[in-house]
């Protein structure tokens, strides 16, 4: 592994693609948005979104496709309803392709043991999380090997996944 770039500069990088796959069913339970979501203090996501939408757009403007694919458990988790409820104005808004893919549709699907993001086919960083959702940190690797194997896998879930239109909640 290699030293950490920062996000910003991974998704720079991209020429063609930028793919995230999302496997857990809560991420960060300290996150101020999910918890306003939940009920608690208010929380304005103008900011969040603006910067999001910023970068996304910056790429998408480069000519880079940008898809986003989430393995869920059913029944979701209140973190997955909160995600899912802020996918239009975060995500696909900012120009990003959502996709959600129910766990039992994923049983025979050989995925890598952690989140990714592969850019191109040159760069992955993946992502490590606690059993609770707290952020870890990350690593980045150029390993060939590693990104076929982790890209084969996105593309499998991707093809099988329900596009966020589409996909209802259970």
């Amino acid at each position: 592994m290699e030293p950490l770039m920062t996000f910003d500069e991974m998704l720079a990088s991209a020429q063609h693609s930028a793919v995230h796959l999302e496997m857990r069913d809560a991420y960060v339970p300290d996150d101020p948005s999910f918890i306003a979501w939940q009920g608690g203090p208010p929380y304005d996501r103008t900011e969040r979104e603006r910067d999001w939408h910023r970068l996304i757009e910056g790429t998408r403007a480069r000519g880079v496709t940008v898809r986003r694919a989430r393995i869920v458990s059913e029944p979701v988790t209140e973190y997955i309803r909160f995600e899912h409820s802020v996918t239009d104005s975060m995500n696909i808004k900012a120009g990003e392709q959502v996709r959600w893919l129910p766990r039992r549709q994923a049983s025979d699907l050989l995925l890598p043991g952690n989140d990714i993001w592969v850019f191109d086919e040159h760069l992955i960083r993946f992502g490590f999380f606690a059993g609770d959702g707290r952020y870890l940190g990350d690593e980045v690797a150029r390993d060939p090997d590693v990104i076929k194997r982790c890209l084969t896998a996105f593309e499998a879930v991707w093809e099988r996944a329900i596009d966020h239109a589409e996909y209802r909640l259970v």
